[in-house]
């Protein structure tokens, strides 16, 4: 059966890795000044970036299920399924909206697997890796999709904010407790249980954050996830926005405190995810791997 992987670029597989893995991706759009751009391929990372910093009014959104619709087409002309990984429902509504899209349309219905497995960024980009395993390996779509609905709150992120200006600026934080943060140098750790963003943890010191992040892990592992630690079924991930070296030492660090563990990769967050909480964040997952 030939399955073709999709995902959105919320899953922080560029459209280069996406082309040497052999998957596609649906870009978020990106609205900066009203102007609408799409996630690397009409606007870069770095250029986000400076705008992100220079106050200018920027936004993001999911990608618009008319356009992944047409992308949908467009692939079912070479292929005989798709399995979609969009974010997950718990941080938008995009996955719901085009699962029913798949369903009431008869072109995609049977066709087209729309999986909420409740991930985003390291995660949800784990989810299409081990879809596109488990399609070499001669899966067939319904039993991918099925393999990664019923895996998927096996994983867990931990995002450490360097600054509350964005989470004010997005309404995810009152004016008032945004303004005591900034005063006292707080940089909250967030987590992503499968669901929402929330508050985990607040710490002063990106040291502490790091360490904070890391004992987090390490209980997940020892305690929900012993068992898929023990078969050698899960691995780590670090993300970052606009932080690329203190993402390299914290992959030095990750790989320290979990030598037995596999470490996939270091990705940036997507700009959907960057939009909340600004540049200079570090994050560190855990997620299941599919294992023959």
């Amino acid at each position: 059966m030939k399955i073709a992987l999709m995902a959105d670029s919320s899953s922080g597989i560029t459209q280069k890795e996406a082309e040497e893995l052999g998957v596609f991706i649906a870009p978020v759009p990106v609205y900066i000044d009203n102007e609408l751009f799409y996630e690397d391929l009409t606007i870069t990372q770095e250029k986000y970036y400076e705008k992100l910093k220079s106050d200018a009014n920027v936004s993001t959104s999911q990608p618009n299920p008319e356009a992944v619709s047409e992308m949908w087409e467009k692939l079912l002309q070479d292929y005989e399924a798709i399995i979609y990984v969009p974010i997950s429902s718990g941080l938008s509504q995009t996955g719901h909206i085009l699962a029913k899209v798949a369903e009431n349309n008869e072109k995609f219905n049977g066709k087209v697997f729309v999986v909420d497995n409740h991930r985003v960024s390291i995660t949800q980009r784990q989810s299409v890796i081990d879809a596109l395993n488990m399609a070499k390996e001669g899966k067939t779509a319904k039993e991918i999709y099925e393999w990664l609905m019923e895996t998927s709150m096996k994983s867990s992120i931990y995002i450490m904010v360097d600054t509350l200006k964005y989470l004010k600026k997005s309404g995810r934080l009152t004016a008032a407790a945004a303004a005591v943060g900034t005063l006292l140098k707080i940089k909250p750790v967030l987590q992503i249980q499968g669901e929402k963003l929330d508050q985990y943890a607040k710490v002063r010191k990106v040291s502490d954050a790091k360490t904070t992040i890391i004992k987090a892990i390490k209980n997940d592992l020892e305690t929900r996830f012993k068992d898929l630690v023990d078969e050698g079924r899960m691995v780590v991930a670090v993300a970052h926005t606009d932080n690329p070296e203190e993402a390299e030492k914290f992959k030095a660090e990750m790989i320290a405190a979990f030598p037995n563990v596999e470490f996939v990769c270091i990705r940036p967050l997507s700009l959907s995810v960057a939009s909340h909480i600004g540049p200079k964040a570090l994050a560190a997952g855990c997620a299941i791997k599919y294992k023959k």
